[in-house]
């Protein structure tokens, strides 16, 4: 039987690429025969260095670039120098809304900078960010971001002192040499106390996370035992820990604090709670409500360090963190060390602005 008009081989065309291979992606080689040149050539092209080539043979290879749709391996480019250009980033907890402000800064200032950043989310678990820092040693990662929630210094051997550059982000840890970049925590909690005072808070409690391995977390705390110090009896303070990774543990610390909540009310002391950060905020205002009504900012007043979007819904003061400017400084503090900036640790501490709201003029 012959095959009918338009079928040759009597398979139609459709059904005949449908079982065919895909089409091979073109190489630098294909590019250079295209071009009618040698593979040197297209590398500078590619690398920038148009002023070795002339004007003819620039618009040749532009031209075979366009034709054959070639698209370079900027991995193996990179490798072949020396140079990826990948960041890790490491992060303890992306629920939290100060990571995700800071992964905005980070990823601007990489897109400037012309990096690209590898996002690893440890969920709080100290295991993982482990596993984290030794993977992106792997992908040979040119430097390491670490905002993490118990990271040890052994566990980045692999990094800073390792040769590969480090920069942490609002925690320091104990025997690294490491530039910082993160809130200047004393100045916020001193302002922040100092705005509780001024509105005749005599009760003011400071609700932390656990504290012992998390630098900046005992800084707050320490800040506002100074800061109550300094207040010359004025007001009674005291700190309360909530950890948010234990369920039971944390009604235990609710139930306490409600206590402590009606023996400061029976005895006429205005109270009120001032949180560590934004985590912290919210589980003490859904609390807050659950237990004293929609009204409970006329109870007890709250006060949060980070601004998420929910506070100004709910009305709570806070500390603002320029949180994204952070993020893009420890960019450019990691981008110093890639290109070969000897210099002492350095640490940037930016100021926080207090965003007052309704929970403290009650």
């Amino acid at each position: 039987m012959s095959a009918g008009p338009g079928r040759p081989d009597g398979v139609d065309g459709a059904e005949k690429r449908a079982g065919a291979a895909p089409a091979r992606r073109a190489t630098i080689s294909d590019v250079a025969r295209e071009a009618g040149t040698g593979k040197t050539s297209i590398s500078r092209y590619l690398n920038g260095e148009l002023g070795v080539l002339s004007p003819d043979l620039r618009a040749r290879i532009e031209a075979a670039i366009e034709r054959l749709d070639y698209r370079p391996n900027q991995m193996a480019r990179g490798l072949k120098r020396g140079r990826n250009r990948l960041l890790g980033l490491l992060l303890a907890d992306l629920a939290n809304p100060y990571s995700v402000e800071v992964l905005q800064g980070v990823e601007a200032a990489c897109h400037a900078l012309g990096y690209m950043p590898l996002i690893c989310h440890a969920a709080n678990e100290i295991e993982m960010e482990r596993r984290y820092l030794q993977l992106l040693t792997t992908y040979r990662v040119e430097g390491v971001i670490v905002n993490a929630l118990g990271v040890r210094e052994s566990m980045l051997k692999p990094v800073g002192g390792g040769g590969i550059p480090a920069v942490l982000i609002d925690r320091t840890v104990d025997g690294l040499d490491a530039d910082m970049v993160g809130l200047d925590n004393a100045a916020a909690v001193h302002l922040g106390t100092k705005h509780l005072l001024s509105r005749g808070y005599h009760d003011i409690v400071f609700v932390v996370q656990p504290f012992a391995q998390v630098s900046s977390r005992r800084e707050r705390e320490a800040a506002f035992r100074e800061s109550m110090q300094a207040s010359g009896g004025a007001a009674r303070g005291l700190t309360h820990v909530l950890d948010l990774q234990d369920e039971a543990a944390v009604q235990i610390s609710l139930a306490a604090l409600d206590a402590h909540l009606a023996r400061a009310a029976a005895s006429g002391a205005r109270c009120a709670l001032f949180a560590a950060n934004a985590p912290v905020a919210l589980r003490l205002a859904l609390h807050l409500k659950a237990a004293l009504g929609a009204h409970w900012q006329q109870r007890v007043a709250l006060i949060a360090i980070d601004d998420p979007d929910w506070a100004e819904l709910a009305g709570i003061t806070t500390i603002r963190q320029p949180t994204r400017e952070i993020g893009y400084r420890a960019v450019e503090f990691l981008h110093e060390r890639i290109e070969g900036a000897a210099l002492a640790a350095r640490s940037a501490a930016f100021e926080g602005e207090l965003v007052v709201r309704a929970s403290t003029l009650g």
